[in-house]
């Protein structure tokens, strides 16, 4: 792994310096949500923005926005084309192709801002091949630990590789291990940590959030996005703009209207009636505790009926053990994909994990839109449906039920 057949191909596409603002975002969970907060305030402020995000829910043009609008399959042909004949003999991955498509995007529609969300890691991602004006950490969990390492020290240090020196680099994570604080202070990045120089305080159906300098934002609305976790992103947000405050002048009120109108699919994403539906992307240890925790906050229902369908290296039996208390009936499915798990491999790690007594608790489908609509079936109309475990598992059904997806 290297970042250095992505900045070859970059040069040989002659876009560089890139003339844009860049905020690049790290992290376990949360990233995709802080960069839709970040492109829904700056567009209600004018700005022309860019957003390269990962994995998409249906279809491919949701990585990489234009102001909120998703690239068209030809505009991304051609950019694939320009980079295939730039590449020369430069092997170049799925992700990379996506990243160099992102920013020739960028470039050709001459953006203010691109919001940059890193795919796996940091350090080696192919995001990092470009330097970021301000960098953005979320949180950090265990995932990916094959890649990143087995513990959170060493993934938060692969997560700061996105830090640059002498830039700013804001930490949203409220316990961060000290090895990513000993590398930001090693690179003689400006860091800005939550609880340290950035906070913030829920007070019912409002949030205050306060910064550097005695820089205040009161009574600012929830944002849109359900769930404890999202003012933490938002505040991590919030941070990031003021950082940029000499680059990117942003308003209380874009601000404001920002947090109210963003929008991302599949976090948390509640649909109305008999039976209530929830689709949730968790798909690790720290964003499904997130979720059960969640999912106790809201209104009583008769049962809670789980849709799941994981990727192989996730950890099926830890979240099954997790939401044993909280899921009355389970049906899972596989994913078509390489990476997934088989169905009847899901339904054994779900069995093992809900322990003595799972019984008849588990049932085994050939795909996620026969579990939904088996789990669909079985609902009464006070009872909820939660369709969770992968961007796969939830795309499948955001298609199935023809949802937006961005």
């Amino acid at each position: 792994m290297s970042l250095e057949r992505v900045r070859r191909v970059l040069d040989n596409l002659h876009i560089q310096p890139l003339e844009f603002v860049l905020v690049s975002v790290a992290g376990t969970n949360g990233k995709g949500s802080s960069v839709g907060m970040l492109e829904a305030i700056l567009a209600e402020d004018g700005y022309r923005t860019g957003a390269y995000t990962s994995p998409h829910l249906v279809h491919y043009g949701e990585r990489i926005r234009v102001q909120g609008t998703p690239a068209a399959e030809a505009e991304l042909c051609r950019a694939f084309e320009m980079i295939e004949a730039a590449r020369d003999d430069v092997p170049l991955t799925y992700f990379e192709f996506g990243t160099l498509a992102a920013l020739l995007i960028f470039h050709n529609h001459n953006v203010d801002v691109a919001l940059l969300e890193v795919g796996m890691g940091g350090r080696l991602d192919a995001v990092n091949a470009v330097d970021a004006d301000v960098s953005l950490i979320t949180s950090i969990a265990i995932d990916h630990v094959n890649w990143l390492g087995p513990d959170r020290a060493r993934i938060a240090v692969e997560k700061a590789g996105v830090m640059r020196a002498g830039r700013p680099a804001v930490v949203a994570d409220a316990e961060p291990p000290p090895a990513l604080i000993e590398y930001a202070q090693r690179l003689k990045a400006h860091l800005y940590l939550l609880r340290r120089e950035f906070d913030y305080q829920v007070r019912g159906d409002v949030w205050d959030w306060s910064g550097p300098g005695h820089r205040r934002h009161r009574a600012l609305p929830k944002p849109g996005l359900m769930g404890q976790w999202q003012f933490r992103n938002a505040a991590g947000a919030l941070m990031v703009l003021e950082c940029l405050a000499t680059q990117l002048s942003v308003s209380s009120e874009a601000i404001r209207r920002g947090l109210r109108s963003v929008n991302v699919p599949g976090r948390f994403q509640v649909l109305p009636g008999g039976p209530e539906i929830i689709l949730d992307v968790a798909h690790n240890v720290a964003a499904v505790s997130a979720l059960r925790d969640q999912l106790r906050t809201l209104g009583a229902r008769r049962r809670t009926l789980a849709v799941c369908a994981m990727l192989r290296d996730k950890p099926v039996r830890e979240v099954a053990k997790l939401l044993s208390d909280d899921i009355d009936q389970w049906w899972v499915a596989p994913i078509d994909d390489p990476r997934g798990a088989g169905g009847e491999e899901l339904y054994r790690e779900v069995f093992h994990g809900l322990g003595p007594g799972a019984g008849d608790k588990v049932a085994s489908c050939v795909s996620v839109t026969e579990a939904f609509e088996r789990a669909r079936a079985a609902a009464h109309g006070d009872d909820r449906i939660l369709v969770f475990g992968s961007f796969h598992t939830v795309g499948d059904i955001i298609a199935h039920l023809n949802l937006p997806s961005v």
